[in-house]
């Protein structure tokens, strides 16, 4: 049987921690789906197709990876309808493995057949978030190096508007 499993977040911008949790997790799910789902408690700062665009250019090397938008269901709806047994998230803190959790058992609690697999955040990336990143940008601070290169370019076209 197919391993297949879903790593949801909003992605606002895809982060370099985000991508390399997309390419850890693709070594160990036969396919991996990355949803872009809206988050209702931020601003988005990127439009859903132009997250799914530049998501979609920043894994376009792993060949088991694909994206979907999502922003009218819930995650273990999506992930019943992809045939996923598996969800993906990434912790960089004991802060998120709180969020985490909370979220991991509400999600049992709908699907139980679901398994949330956490992967650690590298070191070097766990102190970063889309939120964090965002602020400094606003204010022409350097962020390049936690960014993919599309997602810096599609940072850099907004900055030129």
């Amino acid at each position: 049987m197919k391993k297949i499993a879903l790593f949801p977040g909003s992605f606002d911008p895809l982060t370099m921690g985000h991508l390399n949790t997309i390419e850890r997790g693709a070594q160990l799910f036969d396919e991996l789906v990355i949803g872009v789902f809206l988050n209702t408690n931020k601003k988005s700062f990127f439009t859903p197709e132009e997250k799914v665009a530049i998501v979609k250019e920043s894994v376009d090397h792993l060949t088991n990876v694909h994206v979907l938008a999502q922003e009218s269901d819930l995650t273990v709806n999506v992930a019943q309808t992809l045939g996923a047994k598996f969800l993906l998230r990434g912790i960089r803190s004991i802060k998120d493995y709180e969020y985490e959790q909370e979220i991991a058992l509400m999600n049992r609690h709908l699907a139980p057949e679901l398994e949330t697999v956490f992967l650690l955040a590298e070191p070097k990336y766990s102190h970063i978030s889309s939120s964090l990143l965002k602020e400094v940008w606003t204010f022409n601070g350097d962020i390049k190096e936690y960014l993919p290169e599309p997602v810096f370019r599609a940072l850099e076209k907004k900055r030129e508007r």
